[in-house]
């Protein structure tokens, strides 16, 4: 039998958010405070997306595509997917404005256990498997820049320690740390445009001497451009995470939408300009040949300052990307612990801080935990496969919601175009699944490891059902 979803759920009260809410519960229990507004929720979509990949991803590009239109077409048709998806989950978000987004979504569009197998694969995989991997590339950074002989898995482990420690003190000061590393990350990529522009590969003199790029056509260009699309997608993926603080948000109906629209916009117009320099400065086989076209483009620019610089700027980046999920993630365990499917514990919000400091711990330890096992680089291989699966039936909650009650725009600055056409979310489906296939056809064994994960939590979900129907028959 399905579980029970609450009424207030299912039909949300029509009432203007106040900014401010009361910091109880009518029970008395302390709540979530809407403290953020739209330049926080900006920088929220905004770090979810760029953290090391556009710095370092696109000569994997430029090898499976091997003409500059077709590089910047990748990045573009990418662009529009996000935006696609921005747009999506944008409606959701008038429909839905709540805790966990995401979750949400999926819990009440198809059936709570597949939102709780979401939450379980997001703590197990998706999101503690790539914020570990992050961390450690951060430290990479950092023990290149200080040169400390100590382990990269150390400094991993104390950067995540001190973001969920600035976490666990509030929703605000999470937010500022993470719009402060949001602007520098800006000013990096600004740095790096503005420098590449100096360099011309045609004067330069950069070359890629052992790359046999042959031009490719019919169903080998297809083929081809497919399988650049997946370090594209990935380097995009992370606006779908600022749904998960709705319930932290003022006016979360219009600020998260246009939050979406608005830091998904600016990614690409970032993200197309960085591959224009790296085209500008490298040239398709310069691009192709090296797996650092960010310091090779600043090295070019201004010598080995210029290679320094945007080390500092990469580690950043990182950074700031590991700052965004911890700020986050653990809003959906703790819808999940509020909805009675994890441990009470996880639902306990701090009195006066009002954020949900075991959730955000329980993720930081969790990270923290991969870190050291070095088996980040595994998970990260069916981290794609997972989300990919979850980022289509997303999408398609929206066709769920629409029936169950009139989509409307109102109270948003986009107006009546907000809702999204019919044929743009199956694209966005179809698009979602054929990279989830695509991951699973490249990497069948760990892929299907992540898919293994994720079935396993079908099993975990009814155990928490029957334990709680347990602890409710006692405690009657």
């Amino acid at each position: 039998m399905t579980p029970v979803i609450k009424e207030q759920e299912l039909n949300p009260p029509t009432e203007v958010i106040h900014d401010e809410p009361s910091s109880v519960e009518p029970s008395g229990a302390p709540k979530l405070a809407r403290r953020l507004g739209l330049f926080d929720a900006t920088m929220i979509v905004m770090g979810g997306i760029i953290g090391s990949g556009i710095f370092i991803n696109p000569y994997v590009v430029a090898r499976q595509v091997h003409s500059p239109l077709l590089i910047l077409g990748a990045w573009a048709a990418g662009g529009l997917i996000a935006l696609a998806g921005a747009f999506i989950y944008a409606e959701l978000a008038t429909l839905r404005p709540n805790v966990g987004g995401q979750y949400a979504y999926i819990r009440e569009a198809v059936h709570p256990a597949a939102a709780f197998i979401y939450g379980w694969t997001l703590l197990l995989v998706v999101q503690s498997g790539g914020m570990a991997a992050v961390a450690v590339t951060f430290a990479s950074y950092f023990l290149d820049l200080t040169r400390l002989g100590i382990a990269d898995w150390v400094v991993a482990a104390i950067a995540l320690g001190c973001l969920t420690l600035i976490n666990c003190i509030g929703v605000r000061s999470g937010s500022i740390v993470q719009s402060g590393l949001m602007v520098l990350k800006i000013v990096a990529i600004i740095a790096l445009i503005v420098f590449g522009l100096t360099v011309d590969w045609q004067s330069s003199g950069t070359r890629a001497s052992q790359q046999d790029l042959l031009p490719r056509t019919g169903l080998s260009l297809i083929t081809a451009f497919g399988a650049a699309m997946v370090p594209v997608l990935f380097a995009y993926g992370g606006w779908q995470t600022s749904s998960f603080v709705a319930g932290e948000m003022r006016e979360p109906k219009k600020n998260l939408p246009r939050g979406l629209v608005i830091g998904v916009s600016g990614v690409i117009v970032l993200y197309l300009l960085v591959n224009f320099v790296y085209l500008n400065a490298l040239g398709v086989e310069g691009l192709a040949s090296t797996t650092t076209p960010a310091s090779e483009v600043m090295f070019l620019a201004l010598g080995e300052k210029g290679r320094k610089l945007i080390a500092v700027g990469i580690a950043i980046s990182t950074l700031g990307f590991l700052s965004q999920g911890m700020l986050t993630a653990p809003r959906v365990y703790f819808a999940m612990a509020d909805d009675g499917l994890f441990f009470k514990s996880v639902a306990w919000l701090h009195p006066r801080a009002r954020v949900p400091v075991v959730a955000i711990a329980l993720q930081g330890v969790m990270a923290i935990v991969i870190a050291m096992s070095g088996k980040y680089e595994q998970i990260l291989d069916y981290v794609v496969s997972v989300d990919s699966i979850f980022f289509g039936l997303t999408a398609a909650c929206l066709f769920a919601l629409r029936r169950r009650e009139a989509s409307t725009s109102e109270g948003t600055m986009f107006g009546f175009w907000l809702k999204v056409s019919s044929i743009m979310i199956v694209l966005f489906i179809a698009a979602e699944w054929l990279v989830a296939a695509s991951a699973i056809y490249k990497s069948p064994r760990n892929s299907l490891i992540g898919v293994a994960i994720l079935i396993a939590g079908i099993p975990v979900y009814y155990f928490w059902r029957w334990r709680n129907k347990r602890g409710g028959n006692e405690s009657r």
